[in-house]
């Protein structure tokens, strides 16, 4: 029987109970395993892991784990100059996109409102969402903890909050994301782009009253949704100013 020490730094600790939180772990293991599969082991999924540090030198993934090893496994670093580590995250998507899991339906029409682009439908299954952060890059947005343990994600967050205005926030900051808003910009509906139209190409298909009274118009070029600045435009931008007020 092999024994090895584990110790997990930051918010990896939110994944593990309260009696293995910022202290050294003992953990023996029978069979040859990898130090992402050993890691996972734990619950800590393998996209909220940047660097992993074995005996002080900084490993892969692919690491076969050695009796008497001391593993230190630490999250993303935002400021700190870490660059002569191996890190394990790809670089950071220089255009943000998300794909959400059913869960997590309000978290994202409000990212949508925001102007991000944001897959989600509320049949996603796992693999629906696997496969699609893995042929158009995008990144996932989770509450399950084991969807980001497939393989096939290579870039996912797992949201701690559980409000959805909470979750925008935290969106916001762990992605760096306040200065990219740009509302108005997405199809909350379905997150197809918006652009501007002529009135007179949609005025069959106003109410008398909007016809009378707005001028400007935008539809989503992916379902046709209208969009125009009416009564319900004021609350969108309370709605906007309160999700990215820090």
């Amino acid at each position: 029987m092999s024994q090895v020490q584990l110790r997990f730094y930051e918010e990896l600790n939110d994944f593990l109970s309260p009696a293995l939180r910022k202290v050294d772990i003992p953990h023996t293991f029978d069979r040859r395993a990898s130090v992402k599969d050993m890691i996972e082991a734990f619950g800590v999924p393998h996209t909220e892991v940047d660097i992993i540090l074995v005996n002080g030198r900084s490993v892969d993934f692919s690491y076969i784990v050695e009796d008497g090893d001391r593993i230190s496994v630490y999250p993303v670093f935002e400021s700190l100059d870490v660059s002569p580590l191996l890190r394990l995250r790809p670089a950071p998507l220089r255009t943000p996109a998300f794909v959400l899991d059913s869960n997590l339906g309000r978290l994202a029409r409000y990212l949508r409102l925001l102007g991000f682009d944001c897959l989600y439908r509320n049949d996603y299954d796992d693999e629906t969402v696997a496969t699609l952060a893995d042929s158009e890059q995008r990144t996932v947005l989770t509450r399950d903890r084991a969807l980001l343990q497939r393989k096939l994600i290579t870039r996912g967050y797992f949201v701690r909050a559980v409000r959805p205005r909470q979750q925008v926030k935290e969106v916001l900051a762990r992605f760096d994301l306040y200065r990219l808003v740009a509302p108005f910009r997405r199809c909350t509906r379905c997150n197809g782009e918006l652009q501007a139209i002529d009135k007179q190409a949609i005025e069959e298909r106003l109410e008398p009253g909007t016809r009378q009274t707005i001028d400007s118009f935008k539809i989503c070029t992916a379902c046709g949704q209208l969009y125009w600045q009416g009564s319900h435009h004021v609350r969108a931008l309370r709605l906007i100013e309160a999700l990215t007020t820090v």
